[in-house]
């Protein structure tokens, strides 16, 4: 039929609906069942007495709507038979705040995951060259700031041990032990910074 009717006779009686593809006969029949179910809703709230409240939205999201009363007191009463709560009550809308932060926490995780995943070199198959080069560049700071960090603990374990050494010195005056335990200090920072270098250079691990 031309009319964008899409019932088509499947044996026995049975029917098969589908969308209609041209966008002419969708539209007509739209408008044509769109008033039909209006006027049946109308019908129904006039000769049962019954409270019927349609809301219709188009593909282009138009909407179209018939209440036989209030709308927002059916919608309402609605809520409440099926057990929601009405979006005006402030409890409403505290557990609509609370919602939306747990959806947001939710997508802020799977990002650190993700990161993290990232930094650790998993889950970079899909990451472009952008995206790797990027990631690179951070995993490099990270690499001096760790080294950057082990250099001061390495300094300042050094500088404590020489002022042990130096109040040995004090306490027994004996000046050629305070050599022996400055050249001790010398050689264990020198030792540790070489150790560093060696990494450095082999790509070992620090």
């Amino acid at each position: 039929m031309d009319d964008g009717w899409v019932l088509k006779e499947m044996g026995r009686g049975k029917v098969e609906l589908k969308r209609i593809e041209n966008p002419t006969n969708r539209q007509v029949t739209f408008s044509k069942r769109r008033n039909g179910l209006l006027k049946k809703a109308f019908e129904l709230s006039i000769l049962c007495d019954a409270e019927v409240a349609l809301l219709i939205f188009s593909s282009s999201g138009k909407v179209y709507q018939f209440a036989s009363h209030d709308m927002d007191r059916t919608v309402a009463k609605y809520r409440r038979e099926v057990g929601l709560l009405d979006s005006s009550n402030p409890q409403f809308r505290t557990m609509e705040f609370w919602r939306s932060e747990i959806d947001e926490l939710k997508r802020s995780i799977n990002t650190l995951e993700a990161r993290l995943k990232h930094l650790s070199g998993e889950d970079i198959l899909a990451l472009g060259m952008r995206d790797l080069k990027q990631l690179e560049r951070q995993l490099k700071i990270g690499v001096e700031r760790v080294r950057s960090r082990k250099r001061r603990i390495v300094s300042d374990h050094a500088t404590l041990l020489k002022r042990r050494v130096k109040l040995k010195e004090l306490q027994d005056g004996n000046i050629s032990s305070g050599l022996v335990g400055e050249n001790a200090c010398t050689m264990f920072h020198q030792r540790i910074v070489h150790e560093e270098d060696f990494h450095n250079e082999t790509g070992l691990p620090l």
